[in-house]
């Protein structure tokens, strides 16, 4: 039987980084009839159509060049299985979709969006008007990695809206959400799936600290302890995967979550594109994840 080929995507300034990466290649390598190779999404040598599937993995360094890297995914997706698919790509590296996700019903952190045609200055202050948090975050809609965002108290402004005035001067879409200050404490919770089948959870410390300036590395730097999500937290994100407007499952899905004041888990993001999936801090999920890979592949 021929052996099916699998690309696994990343990106050169990411490979020493990936930490999920190598015990994925060993996984699958283990994994009878197939055969995984990192490459690089950028490769001017790669013949995609070589693959079978290629698998986004660590491409982090598209938010800097974005419309290159979905002409990438575009030409990719003609020839090879590229998984996730293109649409959800598209979808899911905007994060306006937490706008649709709201409309749709789901629990989603309060968000506001300034467009780059828009007055930074009524834009925020139309946002502080109605938002009474005593910080709030200012980061890009399309961005990755805590790259490009920062918490700001109400009294840091003027900093806030040079940020605002910085992005839409560069073209970028302008997220603006209240800080959830139960963040500090409890953290994030990330809620894994496989072919729509929870695998494991790890909870996130507090990635935006007060006084920061916004991380210029591909992402801020993590602490990462494994985590048990409550029933609130499992429910909610089975219902916020349950709403998205795709073919169900998708081979992969981070679900990112933080409690409201009053204690309740909200949607703060989903990561179905190239996130990690913090294996090292949940044993099996590795043999899991690429076994999910496997039943993939033989169906193509």
């Amino acid at each position: 039987m021929k052996p099916l080929i699998v690309a696994l995507v990343t990106a050169r300034a990411a490979r020493d980084q990936d930490e999920d990466l190598a015990p994925l290649q060993a996984a699958l390598s283990a994994t009878e009839n197939i055969q995984p190779h990192i490459v690089d999404w950028d490769d001017a040598s790669a013949d995609w159509s070589r693959f079978d599937l290629a698998l986004l993995r660590s491409t982090w360094d598209y938010t800097m060049r974005f419309a290159e890297f979905l002409d990438w995914a575009q030409r990719a997706g003609q020839v090879t299985k590229l998984l996730n698919p293109l649409a959800v790509i598209r979808w899911n590296t905007d994060k306006h979709y937490l706008a649709e996700l709201a409309t749709a019903g789901a629990p989603v952190v309060p968000s506001v969006f300034v467009e780059p045609a828009a007055h930074a200055v009524a834009a925020l202050d139309g946002f502080l008007a109605q938002y009474t948090a005593a910080e709030f975050v200012v980061k890009p809609a399309i961005g990755a990695g805590s790259r490009d965002a920062q918490r700001y108290a109400r009294v840091e402004r003027e900093s806030a809206l040079a940020h605002v005035q910085r992005l839409l001067s560069a073209a970028r879409s302008v997220l603006l959400q209240p800080y959830l200050d139960r963040v500090d404490e409890h953290g994030e919770t990330a809620l894994i799936f496989f072919d729509g089948v929870f695998s494991h959870a790890i909870r996130k410390g507090p990635l935006l600290r007060r006084g920061e300036s916004p991380t210029r590395a591909l992402f801020a730097a993590e602490h990462i302890t494994p985590r048990m999500p409550s029933a609130d937290e499992m429910r909610l994100a089975e219902r916020t995967l349950a709403a998205l407007p795709f073919d169900q499952p998708l081979l992969y899905a981070r679900v990112d979550l933080v409690h409201a004041a009053d204690g309740t888990p909200c949607v703060l993001e989903l990561e179905l594109t190239e996130p990690s999936l913090f294996f090292a801090h949940a044993a099996g999920s590795t043999e899991r994840f690429a076994a999910a890979i496997a039943r993939r592949a033989a169906r193509y």
